[in-house]
């Protein structure tokens, strides 16, 4: 096994990696394949693997990402169905992790709460919360694979009246696992994939369903199943599963390119699709015409059309409108209408952090995260050895988070052969003055808004632009300038401790 034998004990490591979801799991796999004998930990808050999969319970919790991408590069996922869901995400990126040791790595409830580069010892102090008592890690390099979502808090919405509702409130990132909604009249708040995915699952029990929007989003029906599968009966399995995850990559990209291309083409194709799965009493204007193009927020994906055949059924339905007032019993609309409700679920969006919340210092003295810029997507201005992964927002969150891995694994190797020990991004004071903000995340969706000044800041000259596509960035990472815009430490080792083989 790579790394320490028993990382319960130790408290020094080359590595360590915050989160133990999807990105975490990459990055332990990456770290063990490309640096041999590196010592590596990984620290999860939670008591069980999977992050976003572990932590999300509500009825029919899935990716609306296909998992031929989702899924890990060197573990492909096996299945048929591209669109999964939350409970066989988990069992995969656990399987995965038992498969290749990682699991031995990770420290459970093991939260962390700031984190501090000494320039001095060129290491980084990670303040923990084990088990409920606090505790002090020493690492070299830090991974923080949290992605960006609160999981502590969600998304405040200002809902007139909420005070005032007899029955039960719930936020999906919170969901009773007990709850027992038959019969129950439900209303959700919300027209993104949660609202999408909560309504075909709760309509089976409940007696009526209604979802509840300001506005409405894109939705795409798709097949859950891959059109290529018969290919498997002529390949080889691992050729086949290659060549699968690049025809997803090949059309998402394509797809997305499309609808910024032809937007006015795009959206006569999306409302073709939604419009001949509509019961008769549900017209497409106004409850799925979108006031934006296709992609200027994340489209929807309803596999095999689950979220229009419920409708079609009859126990769920859609209202586009503004709420008055909620009241003891219902919810009143401008409109006049009163939506009656024993159930009223809040989808309506989740909070945005970076970092897990953590505090991030260097020699004591605070970084503001939202006043930095990201270096090539993945490094944070003025704070050394320490890599973020952000994916994407028009493709598989994997994809980025691989592209981050494997650029911090060719990062080390290029310190050791240097004989360097630290690198850390710096904006030059001459690009300082001329460089203009751009939008880390291309999406104008109210959460992403909401978090503009918490997430770091993108600019409009390299190294400091968003990332764009997943070809663009695996090339960099494996192949791309690696110099430009750092600052290097040199050291004896990077290694804190000897080879463990």
């Amino acid at each position: 096994m790579n790394g320490h034998a028993n990382v319960q004990s130790e408290t020094r490591f080359d590595v360590v990696v915050v989160g133990a979801g999807i990105s975490g799991i990459n990055a332990a796999y990456r770290l063990q394949e490309q640096l041999p004998g590196v010592s590596y930990a990984i620290l999860e808050a939670r008591d069980d693997l999977g992050g976003t999969w572990d932590l999300f319970k509500y009825p029919g919790i899935r990716s609306d990402s296909d998992l031929f991408t989702f899924g890990f590069a060197f573990n492909p996922w096996n299945c048929s169905n591209p669109i999964a869901e939350g409970s066989a995400i988990k069992s995969y990126v656990r399987d995965t992790a038992e498969k290749y040791g990682i699991d031995q790595h990770i420290l459970y409830r093991t939260k962390l709460q700031s984190a501090d580069w000494s320039s001095q010892e060129n290491t980084w102090a990670l303040n923990v919360e084990a088990d409920g008592n606090p505790k002090t890690l020493t690492a070299r390099y830090v991974i923080f694979g949290t992605g960006y979502y609160n999981y502590n808090q969600p998304l405040e919405a200002k809902i007139p009246g909420l005070e005032n509702f007899q029955g039960q409130i719930i936020h999906p990132q919170f969901w009773p696992e007990d709850l027992d909604y038959s019969k129950k009249k439900i209303v959700i708040i919300g027209s993104g994939a949660t609202a999408i995915t909560l309504l075909p699952n709760l309509a089976g029990k409940a007696e009526r369903v209604t979802m509840l929007q300001r506005s409405p989003t894109y939705i795409l029906s798709l097949p859950n199943r891959s059109a290529s599968r018969w290919l498997a009966y002529i390949l080889p399995t691992s050729v086949y599963q290659r060549l699968q995850r690049f025809i997803w990559i090949l059309t998402s990209r394509f797809f997305f390119l499309f609808c910024q291309r032809f937007p006015n083409f795009s959206r006569w194709i999306l409302k073709k699709n939604v419009s001949r799965q509509l019961p008769a009493h549900i017209p497409h204007d106004p409850h799925f015409k979108p006031l934006y193009n296709p992609w200027d927020q994340r489209l929807c994906v309803s596999p095999d059309g689950d979220f229009f055949e419920c409708l079609r059924k009859g126990k769920a339905d859609v209202r586009t409108d503004t709420i008055k007032t909620v009241t003891k019993k219902g919810i009143t609309l401008n409109s006049g209408e009163t939506l009656d409700a024993d159930i009223i679920v809040t989808a309506t969006g989740l909070k945005l952090q970076i970092a897990g919340g953590s505090t991030l210092s260097v020699d004591g003295d605070k970084i503001e995260v939202g006043s930095k810029y990201l270096w090539n997507g993945v490094m944070l201005q003025d704070l050394p050895n320490a890599a973020f992964v952000i994916g994407y927002t028009n493709a598989s969150w994997t994809l980025g988070a691989d592209a981050t891995a494997q650029f911090v694994t060719r990062l080390v190797k290029d310190l050791e052969s240097r004989k360097l020990i630290a690198a850390t991004p710096r904006l030059k004071s001459s690009q300082a003055s001329s460089i203009q903000e751009r939008p880390l995340l291309n999406l104008n969706s109210t959460y992403v808004a909401v978090a503009q000044r918490t997430l770091p800041m993108a600019g409009d000259q390299a190294p400091w632009q968003p990332r764009e596509h997943y070809a663009k960035d695996i090339k960099f990472a494996l192949k791309g300038d690696i110099s430009t815009g750092l600052e290097f430490v040199q050291g004896p080792s990077f290694r804190l401790r000897p080879v463990v083989q």
